[in-house]
């Protein structure tokens, strides 16, 4: 049964996936990443495959009667490759969001039929007597249950992921002619796709309060308010005249400087110089998307997977010096152990980041009293002796042990090992348009900021510099060299607070 045991494994690393893929925000409406996502149907179809080929076997074994493992393997050169070439056919490594779960059925009904019938040829051709018929018909009968369950599983695990309120992306939709009516028709009659209506804006003085059911919550000129108000990931222009083009031009430009992801129903009028996508909308509304940042939805996979790895290595770590950091912490001042304080992330989302405490209890409420001592320039406060920090906190932060916790975070996918720093409600609310690109990415525990000499940098228009280089730059590869930079600084104590 060891065959068996080793396809089981390989299912639910599958599941693992599948897992991280509902977490994946962003993955969106127009197949972003879909050239990665069909590479990673396809090697877990193969192992769906193998592993009913191995089930099948040790089941017709019971039986008696059949030979050497060795000699049916050979068989799985030809069922994995005309498999995947029908899955190909029938449309299982596109989009599965808007197919029902009957034309599912059929379709993989019809794989099964299909790739019995020729793999039988292909067995009767090659080996016509000593091959068991019973073998291969309890093979199809479990390539085809297990495949059909992996189709369900996904739908119900992605489905059940945005009910969590994973797995979504707000949006707002600019205009309310017919075009924005027919995007509003596509949003409304597949809910299930996790795209969520932040509201619509008019685009001229005067219009309609409600369209279709959705709210207008303002006009195009209060569009950077809006999206500074409300978590919006991307925002639709739904307008096709071209004094209408004229004033979205602005606002592209305006929401690209904020890390915005922006789209347009396209037009004749189109004369914007940028990063452009074209994509269609459920197949029926072309769209031009325009790209502040580039993200590669390989290069994002890996990401997490960095992620992972990193923070159950943190987590372990942090809990063997757990016992030692508390006692310490409790020692010079009462009070809880950690500390969490809320914090923004992707496009305005919050979190609550936790650290060990460092500081006194009444930290929070004596800040505004220490206002005058702000030794940063901008929407940042930070004071390089701040007599809110205990003398075991001091330690904490000299090392940077008191950020352990954040693995947890990263954990859960609130944050990253390597990303930008993530900002207070209230600073985020000082921010200039230009400056709120540094949240369009997901924050981390450490960044380029934080191995740059961190305390030497005053001028929060500076952070904010490095953090877009490191957006507009990012790759797996300099997260790797930034994460062996980090260890060099806490290891030398450079530039740690």
């Amino acid at each position: 049964m060891h065959e068996l045991q080793r396809g089981g494994d390989l299912f639910f690393c599958f599941i693992s996936f599948v897992r991280y893929m509902a977490e994946c925000r962003e993955l969106s409406m127009l197949r972003q990443g879909a050239g990665f996502l069909k590479k990673a149907n396809i090697i877990s179809d193969a192992a769906l495959l193998i592993v009913a080929f191995l089930a099948a076997f040790n089941m017709r074994v019971e039986y008696g009667g059949l030979g050497q493992l060795d000699n049916y393997t050979w068989v799985l050169l030809a069922v994995v490759p005309i498999w995947l070439v029908l899955m190909e056919r029938y449309g299982f490594y596109n989009s599965q969001r808007t197919n029902s779960a009957w034309l599912i059925f059929k379709s993989l009904v019809k794989v099964t039929v299909i790739g019995g019938v020729l793999t039988t040829s292909i067995i009767y051709l090659f080996e016509p007597r000593g091959f068991s018929r019973s073998f291969f018909g309890a093979f199809l009968i479990l390539s085809f249950v297990t495949l059909l369950t992996e189709q369900f599983l996904v739908r119900f695990v992605l489905r059940l992921a945005r009910m969590e309120g994973y797995n979504y992306r707000n949006v707002l939709v600019v205009g309310t002619g017919k075009s924005a009516e027919k995007v509003l028709d596509i949003l409304d009659h597949n809910k299930g796709w996790g795209l969520k209506l932040v509201g619509l804006l008019r685009t001229q003085p005067h219009g309609p309060s409600m369209l279709m059911g959705h709210p207008v919550i303002g006009s195009l000129h209060d569009i950077a308010q809006i999206c500074k108000a409300n978590p919006v990931d991307e925002v639709i222009f739904c307008e096709s005249k071209e004094n209408s083009w004229n004033e979205f031009s602005d606002s592209i430009t305006l929401l690209g400087e904020m890390g915005i992801t922006c789209r347009t129903v396209l037009n004749l009028y189109y004369h914007f110089e940028g990063r452009k996508e074209l994509g269609m909308f459920h197949n029926e509304v072309p769209m031009l998307t325009f790209r502040s940042v580039s993200v590669d939805a390989d290069q994002l996979f890996y990401k997490r997977c960095l992620d992972i790895t990193g923070a159950c290595c943190g987590l372990v770590f942090a809990a063997l010096l757990t016992p030692f950091i508390a006692i310490a912490i409790k020692l010079e001042s009462p009070g809880p152990l950690f500390f969490g304080q809320t914090r923004v992330r992707e496009n305005g989302r919050t979190f609550t980041c936790w650290k060990f405490r460092s500081m006194f209890p009444d930290a929070e409420a004596r800040k505004q009293e220490l206002m005058h001592l702000n030794e940063m320039e901008g929407a940042i406060f930070k004071i390089q002796n701040d007599p809110r920090v205990t003398r075991v906190g001091a330690f904490l932060r000299k090392t940077s042990l008191d950020e352990m916790p954040q693995f947890w975070n990263v954990l859960r996918g609130e944050m990253s090992l390597v990303g930008t720093r993530p900002p207070t409600p209230s600073e985020v609310q000082g921010y200039q348009n230009w400056q709120r690109k540094r949240i369009c990415m997901k924050p981390g525990i450490t960044g380029l900021w934080q191995v740059s000499g961190r305390n030497s940098v005053t001028d929060f228009n500076e952070v904010v510099r490095l953090d877009l280089e490191y957006i507009d730059t990012w790759s797996l590869a300099t997260d790797l060299r930034l994460i062996l930079r980090t260890l060099k600084v806490v290891f030398f104590r450079e530039g740690a607070c």
